[in-house]
């Protein structure tokens, strides 16, 4: 059980020329993971940008997340690149600044194609890098074409040895259970984290080891609480606390146009006075002011 529980999924603080601010991210990170309840952080996801930052920026996030959380408190660091090759070399950076876990993100390239040859040579690559460091697996969500793992695939992964984990991004419920069921008749050390920040409730009900959820940037405390009254089998406080996160949950992340999760968290985290700065990298453009209004609208909603 050494990696079920709740991992905040951070985002990368930036200034207004697009550079990385260390000490934002530094006092982003203890805010939402230096808490009662959180097992860890994952870090250089999707909501971190790790598809638009570098190489060295990954390492340098891993080396500033390990000097701000204290040893009780996990690093996943997550590794995406196109290639396999330069997706391992950022394994080795990870392994070497202090990381704890690897989280495989998968070529944009797979939501055209993928089989279940593409997807293990691309994980065995990574694992061979970084011999004795655990994997997680990305689930990817159900719109994003081909990226999302089949049965079959998701089989042949569970083979290799180095997997202790699943980030199951599906976004569909129905999905969500079949994996871990598989899951569980096939490798049940290995921890099915369901992180659909819109249907935390519904997922956790279904049973769930931990989530890896950038809503727990914005309240952490609120989603450590749900997973405890889940496994209590308190359902009263379980659908109160979900009628708090869920206004939030649905402006950050059901809101059209999608992909814009990580410019609403980071306008949230601006507007509570935790981010001095909401500055996003292009191609994705800041949060114009309808979005703010909703995002406002939800902030109070949710009890922010």
């Amino acid at each position: 059980m050494t990696f079920h529980g709740i991992y905040p999924s951070t985002v990368l603080p930036m200034r207004a020329d697009f550079s990385p601010d260390w000490e934002a991210y530094a006092v982003h990170t203890s805010h939402c993971v230096m808490r009662p309840g959180i097992r860890g952080v994952l870090i250089n996801g999707h909501a971190g940008e790790n598809y638009v930052i570098s190489r060295a920026e990954k390492a340098r996030a891993v080396e500033v997340t390990r000097a701000t959380v204290d040893a009780s408190r996990l690093v996943v660091a997550g590794v995406n690149a196109e290639s396999s090759l330069e997706a391992a070399e950022e394994a080795k950076d990870a392994q070497a600044a202090g990381a704890d876990a690897i989280m495989v993100f998968l070529p944009n390239a797979f939501a055209l194609a993928q089989t279940t040859a593409m997807a293990v040579l691309h994980h065995r690559i990574i694992a061979d890098a970084v011999p004795g460091i655990p994997l997680f697996l990305f689930q990817a969500h159900h719109a994003a074409g081909r990226m999302g793992f089949t049965p079959e695939t998701m089989a042949e992964l569970l083979k290799i040895e180095a997997v202790v984990g699943i980030k199951e991004g599906g976004w569909e419920v129905d999905g969500y259970d079949a994996l871990r069921r598989q899951v569980k008749r096939l490798r049940p050390d290995v921890a099915v984290c369901a992180s659909g920040d819109e249907h935390l409730l519904a997922c956790m009900v279904h049973g769930s080891d931990g989530s890896l959820v950038s809503l727990a940037d914005l309240m952490p405390d609120e989603i450590v609480a749900l997973d405890a009254a889940v496994r209590a089998n308190d359902l009263p406080a379980a659908r109160a606390l979900h009628e708090r996160l869920e206004p939030l949950a649905e402006a950050i992340y059901g809101a059209p146009p999608g992909g814009r999760a990580t410019a609403r968290l980071k306008w949230c985290l601006r507007e509570m006075g935790i981010i001095p700065d909401a500055t996003v990298r292009p191609p994705q453009p800041p949060v114009d002011e309808a979005d703010a209004a909703a995002l406002r609208a939800a902030l109070k909603a949710s009890g922010l």
